[in-house]
């Protein structure tokens, strides 16, 4: 598979109608909610948008990262929350309208963080030598084209024909996994060294996933959010876009090494959301 097929065609692709999809499900309604629930919505963004990349740059030094792995990490901790994780809380019987308001929310703001966070990861751990750069401007307006827009049309779509956004739910899910399975074999098949990479990003990306969930359960629980909400924040601090971040690791950046993190996660975020669903999804009410 040429490369140029993957960063050209097939990764804009795959991240468009992922975003396309989640945007036939919001309304203007999940926007207003921030400011009808500020608490829920404080807390839950600032999981995903503080302390998830703090916890990213501190497992960077715990585990002793090289380079491309660690801005990997960090981009991966700059990326929103997905429209799995919407699917995730529903089924683990979390607040759905939380999520889908957190997952608007942070898509919209992580095209200002993405291109600072990337931009300051890649200075600090590959330093200024570097052969890989990140086009600063370049970055912004690609991450409004190919979310923003995408996610604006949905919503567009949702509000002149409701009914057939209805219908295009589930297809527009089953096309998001496929498109994301399809992308991560082929990262993986453009990986030399496999072996080494899983080895060194393997470890990280898992422990973010788990660790994440983990604090943003507790931080929920500290503000006494009830239950569904307590869900909600976890996953969507715990499940990110992987599918964003494998657009810029390899669409942009070029770069298999930092786009590793994100192919790891990528597949081990389906087994935390699976067992969220198992403990709470299966109860026969969420209590709050």
């Amino acid at each position: 598979m040429p490369d140029d097929f993957l960063k050209t065609l097939l990764l804009p692709i795959a991240l468009i109608t992922v975003l396309f999809g989640m945007g036939m499900s919001l309304t203007v309604a999940d926007f207003r909610r921030i400011v009808r629930a500020p608490l829920s919505s404080a807390v839950g963004l600032g999981c995903q948008m503080i302390l998830l990349p703090l916890v990213a740059l501190a497992l960077t030094r715990l585990l002793g990262l090289p380079g491309e792995t660690a801005v990997g990490l960090m981009l991966l901790a700059a990326c929103p929350g997905g429209p799995t994780s919407n699917l995730i809380s529903h089924l683990s019987k979390g607040d759905t309208a939380l999520s889908v308001t957190l997952t608007a929310a942070s898509s919209v703001i992580a095209v200002f963080t993405i291109p600072w966070v990337v931009g300051a990861s890649m200075i600090h751990f590959l330093g200024s030598a570097s052969e890989i750069e990140l086009p600063f401007l370049k970055t912004f307006v690609q991450l409004i084209v190919v979310t923003i827009l995408p996610i604006a049309l949905g919503m567009l779509v949702r509000a002149v024909r409701p009914q057939f956004a209805d219908r295009m739910a589930r297809p527009a899910n089953i096309l998001s996994v496929v498109f994301l399975a399809v992308v991560i074999g082929l990262a993986v098949l453009r990986e030399d060294n496999l072996a080494d990479q899983f080895r060194l990003a393997g470890p990280a990306s898992m422990i973010l996933n788990v660790l994440t969930m983990a604090l943003g359960f507790a931080t929920a629980a500290l503000f006494r959010l009830p239950r569904p909400q307590q869900i909600t924040i976890s996953i969507e601090a715990g499940i990110q876009n992987g599918t964003l971040a494998l657009a810029i690791a390899l669409g942009l950046l070029n770069s298999p090494g930092i786009a590793m993190p994100a192919v790891v996660y990528s597949l081990f975020m389906f087994v935390t959301g699976a067992a969220m669903i198992l403990i709470f999804g299966l109860r026969k009410s969420a209590r709050g």
